[in-house]
């Protein structure tokens, strides 16, 4: 009787229970399971089988070690980073056996989950590519790991080399790929196997010129439009090349070169020929490659245009030499997105950073990030800029240019996208001479300070403003922008950095960075390369976290002097004849400073010049002015006041100014403070007028000249550069 039913037909129920080691051994079918970290922790008889092994000696080894070919090593791993995020793979591999033969495998991986829902490891379920003949079998499994190979890139050198890998040496000993340009073939890509080399000016190499007599099999193939098959051809027959296949490289009806590939001796391979069947294959592996070219070709421009449309919209490659800092920045784009039947995606993205030379030596800094990715992304980030540098130049402080921005990116509204982009952004003012740095923040997070040996976040507990765009993007947010001020340590470092340096990376695993995890290594990367200078700075943060970037990074590495800046001051009281007395203050203190005399002279003059017209001004503010705004209006009698007394109109405060001088390695900075709100402008003097010339003159012998505001008043100050 079997143990379906007796003989007579009549069922029974199944009570034997059986083993789930019984059919997992029984299936026709490899079957690997896998840790999270990619290590075998079990397989069935079939897996021995088809992957040619005898007993469990892979048991606690990398999936790695079962014979998958090296050039498979990275699909390998793109593997459990997709089944490690809860995703279904399917590809082809080639394995190699433990006597050396090669077999072509049909892999499919699922999640392996515990009853908690959480992912265990790995499940790998593995056939024979296909059940025909094995050299057919093999050739249609390269047709499909080429496929794979050149969709995972938009990159036109990762592309061709990963045709390179594929083909070399499994189907070819010999590979050339040469592509038009400017009218010429020029060779991209020379591959040999086994690390073999040509003897020179036997065959041209990657980056030459190469010429095709017309009977040459290439010349034939591009002039046919087919592939041309070869025997015993003569180009590099010394070598014992014994057959050649040429394939024209053809898309969009434009040819775009040629492909060859040659068996030689080299391969040590049984029957080293190419027949009509490898032919037709090479063809449509010419007819993949030429498109995944073309398309490399059109995301490399269209990549190039963004990229230098972005890198105009940011500061030079070089940070501006300024006193009192060590500046050092990085930019760099995203990897390509893979297409995925979306066209090609330019991955320029909206960071950006500044560094803005402000009055008498003080400087702006910017970092910021805009949302989304491309080039509208890089418009706004473009407009943005320029607008907080016209801001920055009014000399506002960074709390009302962070609500100018917030009110500019508002505005920011157009017909295909209802609301304005939301932005983070933080912008510092330095003075290097008093050490104070004061800043405003939008969203941004907190730059890394480093004093000394201790590394840590500048403290953003009060500055925690919304993100630009946000009130107006209907999703809340405060618009009122908090500043803050610290007085940073001699020698200190500030690195200022966009999220996409700390976004989750995989790691060698297949599993990703957390956000802390990278965070963690960068301010390790930091501590170790504080010792040295903001350049070794920024390349260790660059580089601290391992794997391919998915967003763009701006970073900003400055370092605080370690000694005192060269600065006086004095406050005079507003009357004619401390003009002079402020000259002569200027000439000791140049002459102290080691300014030659030609400098020294110039700086007086203008010093001269700039206080005689706080000076007159000041003497000259109408009353209405000088009144106090919004004083209530008394009433009273004469009796009310012992006009003879105490009690009489107290005496009118005297005005007073205050002059600054400054001195840096490269310019000097003269800053005169007074109460007057009133900002000077340049107007034009009469022949007859006696006055009227002193800002003209400043104008046309400093280097820059300007006023602003000041809690108190304004600061009228100029920039003289020293020889």
């Amino acid at each position: 009787m079997s143990q379906w039913g007796d003989a007579e037909g009549e069922d029974h129920a199944f009570d034997a229970e059986l083993p789930p080691e019984t059919v997992f051994n029984q299936m026709e079918m490899a079957v690997i399971v896998t840790d999270r970290f990619s290590n075998v922790i079990s397989f069935n008889a079939f897996a021995r089988k088809l992957f040619g092994f005898g007993g469990d000696e892979f048991i606690g080894q990398s999936v790695l070690s079962l014979g998958i070919a090296e050039e498979d090593h990275d699909q390998a791993l793109d593997l459990a980073r997709h089944v490690l995020k809860g995703g279904v793979w399917e590809g082809t591999f080639c394995n190699l056996r433990d006597d050396g033969t090669p077999v072509y495998t049909r892999a499919q991986a699922v999640p392996l989950r515990h009853p908690s829902g959480s992912i265990d490891g790995v499940a790998i379920f593995a056939r024979e590519a296909l059940r025909s003949n094995q050299r057919e079998q093999d050739r249609y499994g390269l047709l499909d790991r080429v496929g794979t190979r050149l969709a995972a890139s938009l990159e036109l050198d990762v592309t061709l080399r990963a045709v390179a890998a594929t083909l070399v040496p499994q189907f070819a000993d010999h590979l050339f790929i040469d592509l038009v340009t400017a009218d010429k073939l020029v060779r991209r890509v020379a591959e040999h196997t086994r690390g073999w080399a040509p003897p020179p000016g036997t065959w041209a190499e990657a980056g030459e010129q190469v010429d095709y007599p017309p009977e040459h099999h290439a010349a034939k193939a591009i002039r046919r439009r087919d592939a041309v098959l070869v025997e015993s051809a003569q180009p590099g027959g010394e070598f014992g090349v014994t057959s050649v296949i040429a394939a024209p490289l053809v898309a969009r009806g434009e040819v775009l070169g040629v492909m060859s590939l040659a068996l030689s001796n080299l391969g040590r391979r049984p029957d080293p020929h190419y027949d009509e069947f490898d032919r037709a294959l090479v063809g449509a592996i010419a007819s993949r490659v030429a498109l995944s070219i073309d398309n490399a070709m059109l995301f490399e421009e269209e990549r190039e245009t963004a990229l230098a449309f972005q890198r105009q919209l940011l500061p030079g490659e070089r940070p501006p030499d300024l006193d009192g800092l060590q500046i050092a920045w990085r930019y760099e784009p995203a990897r390509p997105l893979e297409a995925h039947g979306q066209g090609i995606q330019t991955q320029v993205g909206g960071d950006w950073y500044d560094v803005i030379p402000l009055s008498a030596g003080r400087v702006g800094i910017v970092i910021g990030d805009v949302e989304g990715r491309g080039a509208r992304a890089a418009a706004v980030m473009g407009q943005l800029r320029a607008a907080l540098r016209a801001f920055a130049q009014d000399d506002k402080s960074p709390a009302d240019i962070m609500r100018k921005l917030d009110e500019w990116t508002r505005g920011m509204v157009r017909p295909d996208a209802p609301r304005p982009p939301l932005v983070s952004c933080s912008y510092f003012v330095y003075d290097a001479w008093s050490r104070e740095l004061t800043w405003a923040n939008a969203g941004h997070h907190p730059p890394l300070l480093v004093v000394g040996d201790a590394v840590g976040d500048l403290d953003f507990s009060r500055s925690t403003g919304a993100l630009l765009g946000m009130r107006s993007a209907g999703m809340g947010g405060d618009a009122v922008f908090e500043e803050e001020t610290v007085v940073l340590a001699p020698g200190s470092t500030l690195v200022l950095y966009t999220d996409g340096l700390v976004e989750r990376r995989p790691k060698p695993d297949g599993s990703l960075h957390s956000d802390d995890e990278s965070r963690a290594l960068v301010r390790g990367a930091v501590g170790t390369a504080s010792a040295h200078g903001v350049e070794a700075v920024a390349h260790a943060v660059f580089s601290a976290v391992p794997g391919e970037i998915d967003d763009d990074i701006a970073l900003v590495v400055i370092r605080t002097a370690p000694e005192e800046l060269a600065v006086r001051e004095r406050t005079f009281p507003s009357e004619p004849i401390m003009v002079s007395e402020a000259r002569r203050l200027a000439s000791e203190t140049f002459t102290a400073w080691g300014l030659s005399e030609d400098d020294a002279e110039t700086a007086c003059l203008l010093v001269s010049e700039i206080v005689t017209n706080v000076v007159l001004h000041a003497t000259n503010v109408p009353a209405q002015k000088r009144a106090l705004v919004g004083a209530p209006e008394l009433s009273f009698d004469e009796d009310d006041w012992d006009l003879g007394g105490g009690l009489g109109r107290p005496e009118p405060v005297k005005p007073e100014f205050r002059l600054r001088l400054r001195k840096g390695a490269r310019a000097l900075w003269v800053e005169v403070f007074d109460p007057d709100l009133r900002l000077p402008r340049i107007r034009n003097a009469g022949e007859t007028d006696e006055g009227g010339r002193g800002l003209y003159l400043v104008d046309q012998i400093a280097a820059r000249w300007g006023s602003r505001p000041t809690p108190s008043g304004k600061a009228v100050w100029f920039e003289l550069p020293l020889d």
